[in-house]
């Protein structure tokens, strides 16, 4: 058996291209997870991102609500972008294979 590496090159780049397609697509994909009977709701989207935050007002002092939702919003935004930086690195060493990026979570 005879392997083209152009095949593998077009393939590749197809399947780079089909990975950005996915990466689109997880963008516009949302989930709402609640606990303690809603008292408190978070928002991410299918890239992992946090987008939003809802705290009911008896769950902390009604003046600090807004703050503290954008606080713990840009702390998980925070996270996940260290997360994406170790991921790729991890793969590599795995596999000895460069990774760009992690699907999804670019």
């Amino acid at each position: 058996m005879t392997i083209n590496p152009f095949d593998i090159l077009k393939n590749a780049q197809k399947i780079q291209e089909q990975m950005g397609a996915l990466q689109e697509k997880l963008a516009g994909i949302t989930a709402t997870g609640s606990a303690g009977g809603g008292m408190a709701e978070v928002e991410l989207n299918g890239r992992m991102e946090l987008l939003a935050i809802r705290l009911a007002p008896e769950a902390v002092n009604p003046q600090e609500t807004e703050m503290l939702q954008d606080l713990i919003i840009a702390a998980y935004n925070n996270a996940m972008e260290k997360i994406k930086e170790v991921i790729p690195r991890e793969m590599s060493a795995l596999t000895g294979i460069a990774m760009p990026g992690f699907p999804g979570l670019s």
